[in-house]
Order: structure tokens, then C-alpha cells, then sequence
């Protein structure tokens, strides 16, 4: 079993209800959730929109590889109406985003995932949520 930290976002409709959405299938498809951060209204990062954002963060135990579980991640975004993922820093509104922060301990570089997120020391929506839940 492997300990994996995931960062969830969403700007767009019902917010609470995406976030609700996408936690339910986290834990139907990718493992027991066993913490999970309030929600967080937070401005958006990396580009300009009228749409605030709602972030919160979870501790997952998965069976699933690295790559598996970006697989799956990316296919909970797609069912839930994401059409679109960010590309070389161009970021766009979106329904539901599902980042993996952590995977236990380690430290991953390939062309389709690096853990952890090189992004996340720099993004308070990510932080903030995460050391509520860290252990």
C-alpha cells in the first residue's frame, strides 16, 4: 500500500459539488481516503479569471503505481467535463484539476509526471490545504 498526497481545484460551477465529485471517485477508483483538508476559496494562480477557485487536499492509500494513478487521475478529470489540461505554464479555468503532490517518499522525473509537484512550495492553494493533512 502506498501513501499518496493528492491537491484538488476547481473554478467553475458548483464548486463544493465538484470537489464532493471528485473525492467520491478518488475513492471508488484510486483508494481509501484517510484525510482530507477543508476546503479553500483561493485566487487564481498563474493566470487571470473572474472565477475564484475552491482547493482542498487528501491523503490517499493506494495500491496504484505512479503512473497508474496519474491514469487515473487524468480520467476522473476527463469524466467529470475537463477538456482541457495545463500546458508549459498556460493554465485555463477548469471544472476539476487533480494534482499528486506525494507519492510515499519518492522522487519521480519522467516526461508524464515528476514527484514531487514542482510547483507546489510555490502555491499557498496547495500548501495551506496539505499541512493540514500532513503526518
Amino acid at each position: 500500500m502506498h501513501t499518496v498526497y493528492l491537491s484538488l481545484g476547481t473554478n467553475l460551477g458548483d464548486k463544493e459539488q465538484n470537489l464532493l465529485s471528485a473525492i467520491t471517485e478518488i475513492e471508488r477508483r484510486i483508494g481509501s481516503i484517510r484525510a482530507q483538508s477543508a476546503f479553500h476559496a483561493t485566487e487564481p494562480w498563474g493566470f487571470e479569471s473572474e472565477n475564484t477557485f475552491l482547493n482542498a487536499a487528501l491523503r490517499v492509500e493506494t495500491e496504484l503505481a505512479p503512473l497508474a494513478l496519474l491514469k487515473e487521475t487524468q480520467q476522473i478529470e476527463r469524466d467529470m467535463g475537463r477538456t482541457q489540461k495545463s500546458v508549459k505554464g498556460k493554465y485555463h479555468d477548469r471544472i476539476i484539476d487533480i494534482d499528486i503532490l506525494l507519492y510515499d517518499d519518492q522522487h519521480i522525473n519522467t516526461p508524464q509526471l515528476t514527484i514531487p509537484h514542482p510547483l507546489m512550495y510555490e502555491r499557498d492553494f496547495v500548501l495551506i490545504p496539505l499541512k493540514e493533512i500532513l503526518v
